[in-house]
C-alpha cells in the first residue's frame, strides 16, 4: 500500500506542475518530493510525469490517476487535521492572508480572544495588498474581496463595501458643500494610482435613484495604497475616494466626514476564501465561524454601509 507522504507529493506536484513548488508547500525539500514520487512510480509501474526543462506534465495514465485519488487524499487530510490534535481541540499552523490595514483594524484585534479559545491554534498571518493563490500558495484562508473563486475554493461573504467621499470637517469649512459628484472637481483631489497599470482611478458614483456619475477630483497628490491616502486626509490635505473600513474609525468618531452621503460606489463582498474540502480541517472551521460571529457581533456589515 502507498504511503500518505508519495500520494501528496505526487498530487501536490500534479497540482503545481513543480516539484519545487510542491516541496514548498509540503515543507519538504525537492529531492525528497521527486523521490517519493519516483518510488511511487516505481510501486506503480506506470511513469506518471513527464519530465523536462520547462516543469511537469502529466502522462495518461498520470491524469487518471490524480483523477482517482486527488479527492480522496483531501478527505484524508482533512480528516487527519481534524482527529490528531489536543483533545479533539483545532490545533496546528493556520496560514491566513489579508489587506494590512483591514487586518490591523478589524482582524488582529480579534486574535487575543481567538488564541483564548484556540491555545493550540499558531495564526501565521501574510498581510500584503496583493491577491493571493489559496491553493498554490499553501493558505488555510484569505480574507479580502474580489478573489477569483478558482476550482476548489469557496467564499463566505462577510460585508459589502462601499466607496464614498471623505474629508476633514476642518478642510470643509468655509467650502461650498458638492451636490453631485461632478461638483468634487472644485476639490483637492487625494487620488488612488494603480500599482499594476499606472493609471489613475476615476470611479463613478451612484445613489439611491439609480443615476451614476464619474468623479472629476483634481489631483493634489497620487498615492498607490490606500492607507496612505487615509493619513493625507486626515491631515487635511483634501478629498479623496475611500473604502468604508479604511475610513470607518475616522467617521464614527468624527476625525472625518462624509460628502455627498447619498452617493457612493458599490465595491463588492469582503469575504472569507478558504479550500472547499468535504471535511474543513478543525483550525480552518474554528476561523471562519469565530470571524463571522465576530463581524455580527460588531455589526460590521451594517457599519460598513456608512
Amino acid at each position: 500500500m502507498e504511503t500518505l507522504s508519495n500520494l501528496e507529493s505526487f498530487v501536490r506536484s500534479a497540482e503545481l506542475a513543480s516539484f519545487s513548488e510542491a516541496a514548498r508547500r509540503l515543507a519538504l525539500t525537492p529531492a525528497a518530493v521527486s523521490r517519493n514520487v519516483a518510488q511511487l512510480e516505481r510501486n506503480l509501474g506506470v511513469r506518471l510525469f513527464q519530465r523536462s526543462t520547462r516543469g511537469l506534465t502529466l502522462t495518461e495514465a498520470g491524469e487518471r490517476f490524480l483523477q482517482a485519488v486527488s479527492g480522496g487524499l483531501d478527505s484524508i487530510q482533512a480528516a487527519i487535521a481534524g482527529v490528531s490534535t489536543q483533545a479533539g481541540q483545532p490545533a496546528g499552523t493556520l496560514k491566513l492572508s489579508a489587506a494590512p490595514g483591514f487586518a490591523r483594524d478589524f482582524l488582529l484585534p480579534l486574535m487575543p480572544a481567538f488564541l483564548d479559545r484556540y491555545p493550540a491554534v499558531r495564526p501565521d498571518w501574510h498581510l500584503d495588498n496583493r491577491q493571493v493563490d489559496l491553493i498554490a500558495g499553501g493558505y488555510d484562508a484569505a480574507i479580502g474581496g474580489g478573489f477569483e473563486l478558482t476550482p476548489g475554493v469557496v467564499a463566505r461573504e462577510l460585508a459589502r463595501i462601499k466607496i464614498i467621499a471623505v474629508a476633514t470637517p476642518g478642510y470643509l469649512r468655509g467650502r461650498r458643500l458638492p451636490r453631485q459628484p461632478a461638483d468634487l472637481r472644485d476639490f483637492d483631489g487625494i487620488v488612488m494610482r494603480s500599482a499594476i497599470t499606472g493609471r489613475l482611478r476615476h470611479m463613478a458614483l451612484r445613489n439611491g435613484a439609480g443615476q451614476e456619475q464619474l468623479t472629476e477630483l483634481t489631483p493634489r497628490m497620487t498615492m498607490t495604497e490606500p492607507d496612505g491616502m487615509v493619513q493625507m486626509v486626515l491631515m487635511g490635505m483634501g478629498v479623496a475616494l475611500l473604502a468604508v473600513p479604511n475610513v470607518l474609525q475616522y467617521l464614527e468618531s468624527g476625525q472625518l466626514v462624509r460628502i455627498l452621503p447619498d452617493w457612493a460606489d458599490d465595491a463588492g463582498a469582503i469575504s472569507l476564501y478558504f479550500a472547499s474540502h468535504k471535511l474543513l480541517p478543525a483550525k480552518t472551521r474554528a476561523l471562519v465561524d469565530f470571524v463571522a460571529q465576530s463581524f455580527r457581533e460588531q455589526e460590521l456589515a451594517r457599519r460598513f454601509l456608512a
